[in-house]
């Protein structure tokens, strides 16, 4: 096998790969092994015809395809373990010469991993963020442990209130006709909970046990179900039952039951100690994305087109596999949302750009400060990863093996790095967020500079 290689524009290049003769020979024998059982010839069992009559009858070019597939796979392997270049992407592969009796040549054309000049990496300015957690916050965490040990009873003297569980029994309708899912029995459902689509709960609010009666909606002109979207419907509901939750006292026995703790005081500090944790662990992440993007903007990469495609397709797939561990496909998600295939695939590529850009910039900062995985480190993450998937320490580097293991050491002199970039930042005080209990951060702006008496004066003449 020859390789030549062609470097292109914008860090693309175009692998001119060769192999032998022989090597096509070969291929082709294989190909005819492959799919004499399914050639019928006069005259012949299937399976037993011989391989030039079956050239004579077809063309010579009926193995050619499975042959070329068979020498693309194993050459284009081979290429990649001689070139010392970089690849990123798929292959583009093109055929250039396939005959009997001479070389088989094909092409591939790929990205290469592009150089970076990276930008200011030390005292890039982020936004102090405030991870100081509200007694409020600790109470509303309370709140929600005190709901889920909640107890559901009955209720039967008093009409439905916001908060209450309702069974109710109902059918729905849109221009007199019944539609599919519209209709159930003995359902469920928290008022409050806004599951139900437009104001169909607050309209049972006031009801009571045997009440037959209409809730009148509007679905929205986005729902998922396009026969729906924007029509008005009558829902006809009767109300079977009434259940509301009945709240455990907020005690030192409530504290003993739920958590590790004995008193209520322990219990409140120790969520307090995770709410605290967990804020610092998200500012430290937004103190991150701001300070690379900032780097980003200050670099100069070219970052080929087909290296972008492949990141995003592989953002694809596993998209579509953590769907699949919870029992969903991509094709159910896309329909329940409205969320198209080409949307899907631009929303993936916009984050692939970012992906590949951050960690080229951190790769870069890595190796200007020398930064590398230590031998503990990388055993520390290798016991980490034994215990989540129950294999015996010893034996998940055989498993993963050196590539990948080599993978998992390069991850993490990047966390290194990142942590790095942080740890050099400066915090800007004119931009001020805090991080709510939703992890969403609130930018605060900065109080306009009063004027002086002079400025003022000066402003009033104008």
């Amino acid at each position: 096998m020859s390789l030549k290689v062609e470097k292109l524009e914008h860090n693309m290049a175009k692998l001119t790969i060769e192999s032998g003769a022989d090597e096509l020979e070969k291929a082709l024998q294989g190909a005819y092994q492959k799919q004499k059982g399914r050639i019928n010839i006069p005259g012949f069992r299937k399976g037993k015809a011989p391989r030039q009559l079956i050239e004579k009858m077809y063309g010579p070019e009926v193995f050619y395809e499975d042959a070329a597939n068979d020498l693309i796979n194993t050459a284009y392997a081979k290429a990649l373990e001689e070139t010392d270049e970089e690849i990123v992407s798929r292959p583009q592969i093109e055929v250039v010469q396939i005959e009997k009796g001479k070389p088989f040549i094909f092409t591939a054309e790929v990205a290469l991993k592009p150089e970076i000049q990276v930008g200011k990496y030390k005292g890039v300015k982020v936004e102090k963020i405030n991870t100081e957690v509200k007694d409020a916050e600790i109470e509303d965490k309370l709140k929600e442990e005190q709901s889920r040990n909640a107890r559901k009873v009955d209720v039967t003297d008093r009409a439905v209130k916001d908060g209450d569980i309702v069974n109710i029994d109902y059918s729905g309708s849109v221009d007199g006709e019944v539609f599919d899912g519209g209709t159930a029995k003995e359902q469920e459902l928290e008022i409050g909970s806004h599951s139900f689509i437009d104001n169909f709960e607050d309209q049972i609010i006031g009801k009571n046990i045997g009440d037959d009666f209409d809730v009148n909606v509007t679905f929205p002109e986005d729902y998922h179900e396009k026969s729906l979207a924007g029509k008005p419907a009558v829902f006809k509901v009767k109300l079977n039952g009434i259940k509301e939750n009945q709240m455990p006292e907020l005690d030192d026995d409530f504290a003993d039951e739920v958590s590790e703790f004995s008193t209520l005081k322990e219990y409140k500090e120790d969520i307090k100690k995770k709410l605290k944790e967990g804020k610092e662990e998200e500012a430290k992440r937004i103190k991150t994305d701001q300070a690379l993007k900032a780097i980003v903007e200050d670099s100069e990469m070219d970052i080929p087109q087909a290296m972008i495609d492949t990141e995003a397709e592989q953002l694809v797939q596993n998209f579509a596999n953590r769907f699949r561990q919870q029992g969903f496909t991509l094709q159910q998600y896309m329909q329940f949302t409205g969320m198209t295939a080409d949307k899907l695939r631009e929303d993936m590529a916009a984050q692939a750009k970012i992906n590949i850009e951050s960690r080229l910039v951190l790769e870069a900062v890595a190796k200007a400060e020398k930064i590398e995985a230590t031998e503990e480190e990388l055993d520390k993450e290798l016991e980490s990863m034994a215990a989540q998937y129950r294999i015996e320490k010893d034996k998940i580097r055989e498993i993963l093996g050196e590539e990948e293991v080599k993978n998992i050491r390069q991850n993490l002199a990047m966390q290194k790095a990142a942590d790095f970039i942080v740890d050099n930042s400066k915090e800007d005080a004119k931009k001020k967020a805090e991080i709510p209990e939703d992890g969403e951060v609130i930018e605060k702006k900065a109080a306009p500079k009063k004027r002086s008496a002079k400025k003022k004066e000066e402003a009033k003449e104008d």
